[in-house]
């Protein structure tokens, strides 16, 4: 396990000491371009790469419908906890909806590839891969959204693009289908392939990166709202995952196998980026956005480890 913690921890350092080691760096601007590089580079190369080469099986499709469903249960009780208890009384629509997303998506591909492979090999990565198309981008931009503008920011008067047109418009999706299409029509050229899995393999050594860029060290204080919403996006969601997992491939009918253990891994990442993104994006609060996305970083260390040792993960 250190093997696999021990590069991105490095990683995330390097991210955090750069602005003090150079004066002269511009965080906020070195951020955005390196978020650009990886947006239309590095990450489509990745998808190709991953599409043209991966046959479609229930198995494979089962990783996005057990996330997807541990997402949506996740961000129920996350409803209910900040905007519905004593937790989230006091607390500004726009801080509860930045921690309402923060606790439902993961950074599924950045941190839940690299735990993958040590789990299940290189080819596993396919399963983060179809985890962050399938569900995560369709249900980002759309009910992200949705939280965003009507839980959060209340911007009832602005018109923003739909979701369909967002999502056309990112290399990544038009990298997995030109991938995906050449794999179905048996076009896939191998040089081809094995040149768009160079170039993609920078994708997370940049974004882990980013995120020491990211994260807001200085003001890492506990916050008893995010360290619940930590709790439940690391602990709970992913025992809920094991146990839809369990419910659906029950041992009398078949088993749960590795996809279905790769759900678990998907749903115990810490909390995407795009958090900040989208906080920055309809104005919820940005600083909330950091802090749970450093927190649930940090506290990932500690609790992947414990849904091991419970069996979880095997």
């Amino acid at each position: 396990m250190i093997e696999v913690m021990l590069p991105l921890g490095l990683l995330v350092a390097a991210g955090a000491f750069w602005p003090r080691i150079f004066a002269d760096a511009q965080p906020d601007v070195l951020r955005t371009q390196l978020n650009r590089v990886v947006m239309y580079v590095f990450y489509p190369c990745v998808l190709f790469a991953v599409a043209s080469t991966t046959p479609i099986t229930t198995a494979l499709l089962s990783v996005p419908l057990l996330v997807g469903i541990g997402t949506l249960c996740s961000g129920a009780l996350l409803y209910a906890l900040l905007y519905r208890s004593p937790l989230g009384r006091n607390l500004s629509d726009p801080t509860r909806a930045v921690l309402v997303i923060g606790g439902m998506w993961g950074n599924t591909f950045n941190i839940g590839a690299p735990a993958l492979i040590f789990f299940f090999g290189r080819d596993a990565t396919r399963y983060a891969i179809y985890n962050d198309v399938l569900m995560t981008m369709p249900l980002v931009w759309s009910l992200g959204v949705w939280i965003a503008t009507r839980l959060g920011s209340h911007e009832s008067n602005v018109s923003y693009p739909s979701v369909w047109r967002i999502l056309f418009t990112m290399p990544p999706i038009w990298a997995f289908v030109l991938g995906f299409a050449s794999q179905q029509l048996g076009l896939t050229y191998a040089p081809l392939v094995s040149a768009a899995q160079f170039v993609g393999q920078a994708t997370i050594p940049v974004v882990m990166f980013v995120l020491g860029l990211t994260i807001p060290w200085r003001n890492l204080t506990p916050r008893v709202e995010i360290l619940a919403t930590a709790l439940v996006k690391l602990l709970v969601m992913p025992v809920l995952v094991w146990l839809i997992a369990g419910t659906l491939f029950p041992p009398q009918f078949s088993r749960m196998g590795e996809a279905q253990y790769a759900a678990v891994v998907e749903a115990a990442t810490p909390a995407m980026m795009t958090t900040l993104l989208l906080a920055d994006r309809f104005k919820l609060d940005t600083a909330t956005a950091g802090l749970i996305v450093g927190w649930t970083t940090l506290l990932f260390w500690l609790s992947l480890p414990v849904i091991m040792a419970l069996g979880m993960i095997r």
